[in-house]
């Protein structure tokens, strides 16, 4: 058994890191998250000790090393996007391993400084990067794997995931901290292109507003048209009807790839995969952070060239 300590306990996505955590039958030591509404931490570790003050949180980590003999495997980081570089570096330092979630870091130069971190203190910093894991995806890469070489597929990547006013007011409206909206909630799907269809060729902005992103990406193997949006505007008739608020759609050569469902424990699958020492490291993030790191920092050209069709 594993003893994890977790930052940002009150986020979105912390539940499916204790879930992980305990579906591997692991132990979460303590959490931290200066926001207190964590009772979700009741479901899966009820004796964890929580903090919403940093200082105390690294004073308990060091009086159970101490005091206790009792060391930190791993530290699970959820934190805002602009914090991960701290946390992963306060997690090297306590002896722990790291695994943070996506973006792992917002510009490509502080993964370079975080493998000076991983060598001084001989611990290792894995990303989670889930859609490496799903089944319709790895399907996916072994058929781009198998096409022939020079071979280019036609792709349309369509995101919207709807938010209310609550998110520009939030740390997630701010570039400064989540990177845009494109970093926020693009970089995943960023990460599986460029890991499906290799190196990037071309990197065009179209729109890059506080509610929408497009663009254009050439890889090796695809070219590929994609739109983000967190507008509830841009959702399709159908699903509006349904009552739903997220619609991911992927085509492929003009066919539909079927990724809706296998979402749920993709984290424990990647939790599993570290645990046997075969999680993805600082330079598996690499290509997606310098996609979204160009991104922001382009110049969007409008609806010229090709375009996804949602841009007009």
């Amino acid at each position: 058994m594993k003893n994890f300590a977790l930052i940002g306990a009150a986020g979105y996505i912390a539940p499916r890191h204790m879930k992980a955590i305990k579906d591997t039958n692991n132990n979460l030591l303590a959490a931290y998250d200066k926001g207190d509404s964590v009772g979700v931490i009741d479901s899966h570790f009820p004796k964890a000790d929580f903090f919403v003050e940093f200082e105390r949180f690294d004073r308990h980590i060091e009086k159970l090393k101490y005091e206790k003999d009792t060391f930190l495997d791993f530290v699970s980081i959820c934190s805002p996007n602009y914090l991960h570089d701290a946390h992963i570096r306060f997690a090297l330092r306590s002896g722990a391993d790291a695994i943070c979630e996506k973006p792992l870091v917002l510009n490509p130069w502080n993964i370079d400084k975080l493998k000076h971190v991983e060598e001084k203190t001989g611990k290792k910093i894995y990303n989670i990067l889930q859609l490496r894991v799903h089944p319709s995806i790895i399907e996916l890469r072994e058929k781009v794997k198998k096409a022939k070489k020079d071979r280019k597929f036609e792709v349309d990547l369509t995101y919207l995931t709807s938010r209310g006013n609550w998110y520009q007011t939030s740390w997630k409206g701010d570039v400064s901290k989540s990177g845009g909206i494109a970093t926020n909630i693009g970089v995943h799907f960023y990460d599986m292109l460029s890991w499906i269809f290799g190196d990037v060729q071309e990197n065009i902005v179209h729109v890059h507003d506080k509610d929408r992103a497009a663009g254009f990406l050439e890889f090796e193997n695809a070219r590929v048209r994609w739109f983000l949006s967190i507008n509830s505007e841009y959702l399709p008739a159908d699903i509006k009807e349904k009552g739903q608020t997220t619609y991911r759609s992927i085509t492929i050569d003009g066919e539909e790839l079927e990724f809706s469902g296998g979402f749920t424990d993709l984290h424990t699958m990647v939790y599993n995969d570290i645990l046997e020492g075969k999680g993805y490291g600082l330079e598996a993030a690499r290509t997606a952070i310098e996609i979204v790191h160009s991104i922001r920092n382009s110049d969007p050209i409008g609806a010229k060239g090709e375009y996804h069709r949602l841009v007009k």
